[in-house]
């Protein structure tokens, strides 16, 4: 698929990781409210972790892309009529959070699924289908549409006036009917920001900063100012609203390039750093954490056939789950690994745990089933 080709750029993360610049942003946590009833992010034992409103370490185990519309096609609707009686909120309650429960899943990553090959997404849940779900959760914040999968768009100017109103109104929309639930770990931003790079869908409109600026002192100096508005605006238009909920930020390709520049402007302003990464997840999150001190997050990733033609459906490889899963649970820095699931395969992403009449990869979940329960009871022995 397009959206999950590896770019090759001579800014790549090996080169940023011979030439690493003393960060200016601070690398501490805390921009949410501490006080419990929320979920925090804290260090025990030398490890980093999300905190419960309880008050216990959780190690996030997220499903990605659960959209109600995959029951809906001209073979499977009766499921919908019939089982669900066209109701979301019934779908959600009798299907998708006991499934995810029993798979061991703790939180759903984030839910907005493929509609059509290239590239459209579905909508987030509203806060009474939430309330339905009544487990961890995260939910993405629409600010921009600069997601490297996103043809339609172009850049937002985000030193103007109107950035400031549109952050203003997401974030009323959005935060000020979540800022109570406790439910909510924390926020998102884009899917793939293309801060400094392109796809092929997207060249028409360019990155949001040219990268042969960067080679410049005063191009960085630009770009950090940049990024610093930009995450400085979100920030405060979500406090406004949101005291209370943790900022998880943009979700960058980890394959893609990064600038420092982002990275650093992004800091004080966030509570992880989120990544999506297809490739070398382990190896990628445990270089960003003991760059940068900050906790990172997993937010996106699975092993796949990707390249399907159309009516061809692929299998998530559950094995590879469970390794990396393993493994990342042992980086004293990761909070977490959100699978690019999907919760049930469509004809336009054509993969899923389910398939379109809700029979599960029983194989494949097995194996990911397995895999969360011994995360479960290592934390429960833990802690």
């Amino acid at each position: 698929m397009k959206r999950r080709s590896f770019l090759n750029s001579a800014i790549s993360f090996s080169g940023l990781a011979m030439t690493w610049p003393i960060l200016r942003g601070s690398s501490n946590v805390g921009t949410a409210n501490s006080s419990k009833g929320f979920f925090s992010i804290d260090k025990r034992d030398d490890h980093w972790w999300f905190i419960t409103p309880a008050g216990k370490p959780f190690f996030s185990i997220g499903l990605n892309h659960i959209d109600p519309a995959t029951l809906r096609y001209p073979e499977n609707i009766h499921l919908w009529r019939d089982k669900y009686q066209g109701s979301t909120i019934k779908w959600i309650k009798e299907s998708v959070a006991p499934n995810l429960k029993q798979w061991g899943f703790n939180t759903v990553g984030w839910v907005q699924e493929v509609t059509v090959r290239q590239w459209r997404h579905s909508r987030s849940f509203t806060n009474d289908e939430y309330k339905a779900l009544d487990m961890p959760y995260c939910h993405l914040l629409p600010f921009t549409e600069m997601h490297q999968w996103e043809q339609h768009t172009t850049h937002f100017d985000f030193f103007s006036t109107e950035w400031e109103e549109w952050c203003d109104y997401v974030a009323r929309d959005h935060c000020a009917a979540l800022s109570e639930d406790t439910n909510l770990i924390g926020y998102f931003y884009n899917d793939c920001p293309t801060w400094i790079h392109t796809q092929d869908q997207n060249k028409w409109r360019g990155p949001v900063f040219d990268p042969d600026r960067l080679k410049t002192e005063t191009g960085k100096k630009e770009l950090f100012e940049l990024a610093q508005q930009y995450y400085k605006t979100t920030y405060d238009a979500i406090r406004r609203y949101d005291k209370n909920h943790l900022i998880l930020g943009d979700r960058y390709e980890a394959n893609a390039p990064i600038a420092i520049e982002v990275i650093d402007a992004a800091l004080p302003y966030v509570d992880v750093l989120s990544f999506q990464d297809f490739r070398d997840p382990v190896t990628h999150l445990k270089d960003w954490h003991q760059k940068t001190g900050k906790p990172v997050l997993l937010a996106d990733a699975a092993k796949m056939k990707w390249q399907t033609k159309k009516g061809e459906f692929t299998r998530n490889n559950g094995q590879w789950y469970a390794e990396t899963l393993a493994t990342l649970h042992k980086n004293p820095g990761c909070v977490g690994f959100h699978l690019c699931g999907a919760y049930q395969r469509n004809k336009a992403r054509r993969y899923g745990l389910l398939d379109e009449q809700e029979n599960p990869d029983q194989d494949n979940v097995a194996l990911m089933q397995a895999a969360n329960k011994r995360i479960h009871n290592w934390m429960e022995d833990r802690f």
